[in-house]
């Protein structure tokens, strides 16, 4: 869902859903039109290194460089971006250490100091990659070895303060979703095909491996608010063009929903500038770990696209997942870290409500979280062959953004409240796989749908 040198996520998709309830909300300077003609959707982020500059106040006055070569700024996620979080210091190994000397989880890897992580492999089934071997690494231990694995979810949760082209105050958007994201089932617990009592990722993970796992196999996310912050927001931001140019760019459009709630348009140039800069700052102050989900959650908080005339090309990307990395080090530091927003009811149709982008982007987390794990090229279900929107990666979340309903609707009850969340529907390792069947728990192609996808992945056209 992509920052110091930062590594990747899923992919921003440009069809499929609409958003819902526009000729109702009282918008201002485009940020209703824009979205009306959008799609939720994510992005493809690449890692970076931990020592990139910090610089957490970018104003009017800072130039942020379009990416060298490219159509649109979207490429910006994918792309070394030092130059746009310029200033201010970089990486300090000694407040980076963690605190205390406890860890949760063991990095099996070696040379890299981590998370724990897994590897298992499959063999393509059809089309041009048939009889190929991909291998894949997921988070957590063996499931053949059973146990539970607990794993800190470092969050930071991020407020916005929007400015006006004077450098007057427009309005702040609080973070006011810190109880639901916890009570959530990213964190809660729920009952599922694959076990009674299980977070939905934990869920997820259990489904795939259902039928090799010990009955005891866990990995268990455990929540930790550890920072929030305020990020100020001008309205206009200088960008320099590949030709030279410089231009003034708009840095966002908000709006307000008809219930009060105020929801932010930004520019993914800005955008990748700030949370790279913030994430580097909560690993030197220790509060991102490595042997962590290190989390930075926005109000509301959508990303848009310009193209090489500085004009609105797509929008709009709600997360991603990447991690950091410092390359001079050994054993290697990485931390595994992603951007979600939560998402109020009214502004997207297809089920994007809530913790969905949080969800698409933990479940990608646990399947690919050192954007390595590569497969054959699949076709989006449902959308005609075309080889220039197929992925060839093992982003579990991707495929199912594209259908008319890419959510669950799962009730929680925390004490006397009760909420109705909408975690994303998760394509199955299996689906990658290309096969005739599945080895998951079911047959099943995806969960906790198991009729979403009713068969596996159609080879990408060549």
């Amino acid at each position: 869902m992509k920052m110091p040198r930062l590594l990747g996520s899923s992919l921003l998709l440009l069809f499929g859903l609409s958003p819902a309830c526009f000729a109702q909300s009282q918008a201002d300077d485009g940020a209703a039109a824009m979205l009306a003609v959008s799609s939720p959707g994510y992005a493809d982020a690449v890692a970076k290194n931990v020592n990139a500059p910090v610089n957490l106040a970018i104003s009017s006055s800072s130039i942020l460089q379009f990416p060298n070569g490219a159509t649109t700024s979207r490429i910006i996620f994918a792309t070394d971006d030092s130059a746009n979080a310029a200033g201010g210091s970089g990486f300090s190994p000694q407040s980076a250490s963690r605190r205390g000397d406890r860890r949760a989880n063991l990095s099996t890897i070696d040379g890299m100091d981590s998370l724990a992580t897994f590897s298992g492999a499959f063999i393509n089934q059809a089309g041009p990659s048939l009889g190929v071997f991909f291998p894949f690494t997921f988070i957590g231990n063996p499931p053949a070895a059973g146990g539970t694995t607990n794993i800190p979810a470092q969050i930071t949760t991020v407020n916005l303060h929007l400015l006006n082209a004077d450098g007057s105050v427009r309005f702040d958007v609080p973070f006011t979703f810190r109880d639901l994201i916890e009570d959530s089932p990213n964190f809660e617990e729920s009952d599922y095909r694959s076990g009674h009592h299980l977070q939905y990722a934990d869920a997820i993970h259990r489904a795939q491996f259902f039928n090799v796992m010990g009955n005891d196999w866990h990995t268990i996310l455990r929540p930790q608010f550890v920072n929030d912050v305020t990020m100020t927001i001008p309205k206009f931001v200088n960008v320099q063009f590949p030709d030279g140019s410089v231009k003034s760019i708009q840095a966002y459009s908000a709006g307000t929903l008809p219930d009060g709630t105020h929801f932010v348009l930004m520019l993914d140039m800005l955008f990748n500038a700030l949370f790279s800069n913030q994430v580097i700052s909560d690993i030197n102050a220790g509060n991102f770990t490595t042997d962590a989900i290190s989390m930075t959650l926005f109000p509301n908080t959508f990303l848009f696209s310009i193209d090489t005339t500085g004009k609105e090309s797509s929008c709009c990307i709600l997360g991603f997942h990447t991690f950091v990395r410092d390359p001079t080090a050994v054993p290697q530091p990485r931390w595994v870290t992603q951007y979600a927003s939560w998402i109020s009811p009214g502004l997207f149709g297809g089920g994007f409500q809530d913790v969905t982008a949080l969800s698409h982007e933990t479940a990608e987390a646990f399947a690919d979280p050192f954007l390595n794990n590569r497969t054959a090229s699949w076709q989006f279900p449902g959308v005609p062959a075309n080889a220039k929107v197929c992925q060839a990666n093992l982003e579990e979340g991707d495929p199912i953004e594209v259908l008319p309903v890419a959510s669950i609707p799962i009730t929680l009850r925390e004490r006397k409240e009760v909420f109705t969340y909408h975690p994303q529907i998760i394509p199955l390792l299996q689906w990658f796989e290309m096969g005739p069947a599945s080895s998951a728990i079911d047959g099943a192609f995806s969960f906790p749908d198991e009729t979403a996808l009713p068969h596996s992945a159609l080879p990408c056209p060549k």
